[in-house]
């Protein structure tokens, strides 16, 4: 016999899994006056965003926050407290805060979390660094701290990232490289990466693309080159093709 689903009570809970009583909190005054709710914006909720709604309904309350015993109430304490009271948090055993920390701070304050064990944390970071420090993030061994990576450095350091081992860093990489050197993907192992590539070849370098194995692709470059190559497309396997090439030349 299967169980029974759980259920969820209506009556709001603290982090503990106890109900919520306002009549104990230390804002009760706060609460009389119709300026947090249970249930709606409340700090002693488990919910984040009933949380978040009540400092920022009184970010003047988030400083006395900062070291609350649930992570939650710590970090979304973090995205309203003083600046000056947030370098301490750099160091908080739980990632997410640490990632609200290091969003706010001056980027001169935050760069040893490049080498967080978390991702999501070394993603905010790569978003926030530059230069030098933002390309030695390359390393990461997480593609999606790369991905951020690449979607930052400087277009002329982008060959740099051109084997990298995810297509979909490469996706990015082709995305961003300037036209002149969009050869150096031209023949990715990864269908999307070229199809990128097609999608952004000026119009009289598509030649190196037309006899692509992959149907998107020569799609794409039969509707994008131009008319005196259509011709080439008129024999090939694939109906779609065939008769995209037909229309731009019946058309045009």
């Amino acid at each position: 016999m299967a169980a029974e689903p759980e259920r969820i009570s209506d009556d709001p809970l603290d982090w503990r899994g106890r109900p919520i009583r306002c009549r104990e909190c230390s804002h009760v005054a706060l609460n009389l006056e119709g300026l947090c709710r249970k249930g709606a914006a409340c700090v002693r909720d488990r919910r984040a965003k009933r949380v978040d709604l009540f400092f920022r309904g009184h970010p003047h309350l988030a400083d006395a926050y900062l070291d609350h015993v649930y992570f939650e109430v710590r970090a979304r304490a973090a995205r309203y407290a003083s600046v000056l009271r947030l370098p301490p948090l750099l160091d908080d055993p739980e990632p997410e805060v640490r990632a609200t920390a290091a969003s706010r701070l001056p980027a001169s304050r935050i760069g040893r979390l490049a080498h967080d064990p978390e991702p999501r944390v070394r993603i905010v970071i790569a978003n926030r660094l530059e230069g030098a420090a933002l390309l030695a993030m390359y390393s990461d061994a997480d593609y999606l701290v790369r991905i951020h990576v690449v979607r930052r450095i400087a277009p002329d350091l982008l060959p740099i990232a051109v084997h990298d081992e995810d297509p979909e860093v490469r996706r990015w990489v082709a995305r961003r490289l300037p036209e002149d050197r969009l050869h150096l993907v031209v023949n990715d192992p990864e269908p999307l990466v070229r199809l990128v590539v097609a999608e952004r070849l000026p119009e009289d370098r598509l030649d190196a693309m037309c006899k692509d194995e992959d149907l998107r692709i020569r799609f794409t470059v039969a509707e994008r080159c131009p008319r005196h190559m259509l011709a080439i497309f008129l024999d090939d396997e694939d109906e779609l093709v065939r008769a995209c090439a037909r229309a731009r030349l019946e058309s045009e």
